[in-house]
């Protein structure tokens, strides 16, 4: 029986690898669309959203780690998917009282931003407030 092929999902932070694991499959929320990765899939580079990155648990059919990152790129060949982005975080480590505190922050200043129409503000409370958010999902799934 022939070995079934897999492939390797690095996810790495200026901090420093987060997440490093084989699977069969891994699945991207690009900024033009969600993307499933098999083994042996064409070479690709890809903007990501802030979002999870799911990949499939080995010997089940359905189970997935999830991976919060926050935007970034994936890059695929040679059966390695590398995504570097400015944090990530697993599931398992998300601290929802600290995310719940980030969104709340978030929030006001974003409703600061737009009383005093501060459009550099508004971005960056709004990028802020899709973290926390992005956070505080994955925790809960």
């Amino acid at each position: 029986m022939a070995e079934q092929s897999v492939l390797t999902v690095n996810i790495v932070t200026p901090d420093g690898s987060v997440y490093e694991e084989q699977t069969t499959m891994a699945i991207f929320k690009t900024t033009v669309g969600e993307i499933g990765v098999l083994p042996n899939h064409i070479p690709l580079l890809a903007s990501l959203q802030i979002d999870e990155v799911r990949v499939k648990i080995d010997g089940t059919d359905d189970k997935f780690e999830e991976i919060a990152v926050s935007g970034g790129f994936v890059e695929f060949s040679n059966n390695i998917a590398t995504v570097v982005a400015n944090s990530a975080e697993r599931k398992e480590n998300i601290d929802s009282d600290r995310a719940e505190r980030a969104r709340k922050r978030a929030e006001e200043k974003l409703a600061r931003a737009k009383q005093e129409h501060d459009v550099d503000t508004l971005r960056r409370a709004e990028v802020s407030l899709r973290r926390a958010v992005n956070r505080l999902n994955i925790s809960k799934h």
